[in-house]
């Protein structure tokens, strides 16, 4: 559906429609892994072979799609996903174990109405907020997201089975942890979405080498994701975790110098630094929520976890990378040459995309001038995207060096 999507709507719905089946995958495996492993350092080990598979998938999936979208239309990277889908459902229910909680609850679909609507509502203000200003529509939004969220929390505090066990928080590792990655990913995703816009759009380079750029990343994320077993069993995780959280504000430093060097040097550098230094939050987190919780209500404690991370990438995208799209918009509408009519200043302020379609049909030497305000512009969004971010991870990185104190290495 999504690969022959013809308009935006329906891009939209089978996106919804992948988000409802992607959103099983993490709490399901994660409930399994914490049954099948006991040993806690079987189950370190096991949740790292499993987050390397995330991070071997982000490697292949740029270089794939690359390669398709160099020969295909843009539909055709969603059917990478269909043979695996097939072969789950064939070898699925012969090879993975079944473990379910005798006294779960009924499905809530008061509680799960409500939690949609306050993130939608709370996104689409923030959004609207970000692009044409604090107006009512906005505010409304906003304050109506807030409402429904107050009258969810309050909702799950009454109800004998709540959807969302805020029980599960009284754990400090727990709640320490999903706080953390939270925000973790709330500052790499505000970033990263500007990232492959600016390899192509500023840079000029095409999906397969701006894939190319990025491998280095996912090839020593791999290596580093490998290692984190054993250095957890000397070090605490406190120290672990904060100190990778250090080496992600490097990256994020890095990617504050772009546009100073010339090439993609400066890039490979930062993403190697924020993909080796969010992997010790990533296991280690996972493994303290998990491990924090009763194996019975292991699938709602990574439930909320996965929540949690979901919630910091809409948010990135929504607040951080809001507030890049302003900066490019500004940063445009000054550097803009003259001799272009209102539509065409809108179109090449909006978006990149709409910058470099603008730029293929203009003359030479006004093209020349629009692709240089490009550049500065999205460098400038870059920049202040990892500005944002590194000031988070360094919040994150205070949060979990202060409050992880109580875990020891090797627990």
């Amino acid at each position: 559906m999504a690969a022959f999507s013809e308009s935006a709507e329906t891009l939209i719905a089978a996106r919804a429609l992948l988000g409802v089946a992607g959103a099983t995958l993490m709490p399901s495996t994660l409930s399994l892994l914490r049954n099948m492993f006991q040993v806690e350092r079987e189950r370190t080990l096991a949740i790292t072979v499993w987050m390397t598979g995330f991070i071997v998938g982000s490697a292949i999936g740029p270089l794939v799609g690359g390669a398709l979208l160099e020969f295909f239309w843009w539909g055709s990277v969603f059917l990478l996903a269909v043979p695996v889908m097939v072969l789950l459902l064939l070898v699925g229910p012969w090879l993975l174990p079944e473990f379910r909680d005798e006294q779960a609850g009924r499905l809530d679909l008061t509680s799960a109405l409500l939690c949609i609507c306050a993130v939608l509502l709370l996104i689409f203000g923030i959004k609207d907020s970000a692009r044409d200003g604090l107006n009512l529509l906005a505010s409304s939004a906003l304050l109506a997201g807030l409402l429904v969220g107050t009258l969810f929390v309050r909702r799950q505090r009454r109800l004998a089975e709540p959807m969302f066990d805020l029980a599960l928080f009284r754990q400090p590792a727990f709640s320490v942890s999903v706080a953390a990655m939270m925000l973790c990913i709330l500052a790499l995703s505000g970033a990263w979405l500007l990232i492959f816009q600016y390899l192509q759009g500023a840079l000029g380079m095409t999906p397969l080498q701006a894939g190319l750029v990025m491998l280095p990343s996912a090839l020593l994320q791999t290596a580093a994701s490998l290692l984190v077993p054993r250095m957890a069993r000397w070090l605490a995780p406190r120290v672990l975790i904060s100190g990778g959280l250090l080496v992600a504000v490097a990256g994020f430093v890095a990617l504050l110098l772009i546009g100073r060097y010339p090439g993609p040097g400066l890039m490979v550098l930062a993403t190697v630094l924020l993909g080796i230094g969010i992997m010790p939050m990533m296991i280690l987190g996972t493994d303290l929520v998990i491990g924090s919780a009763p194996p019975e209500k292991t699938g709602a404690a990574a439930a909320t976890s996965e929540t949690a991370t979901e919630m910091g990438m809409a948010l990135g995208i929504a607040v951080i990378g809001s507030i890049g799209a302003a900066v490019y918009r500004y940063r445009m509408l000054e550097l803009m040459p003259p001799g272009l009519s209102d539509h065409q200043l809108e179109v090449a302020s909006d978006t990149v995309g709409g910058a470099l379609g603008l730029a293929s049909h203009l003359p030479d030497a006004l093209a020349a001038a629009v692709m240089s305000a490009v550049q500065v512009s999205f460098t400038q969004a870059l920049q202040t995207n990892a500005l944002i971010g590194a000031v988070v991870m360094l919040g994150a990185a205070w949060l979990t060096g202060r409050y992880l104190a109580a875990v020891r290495p090797g627990h």
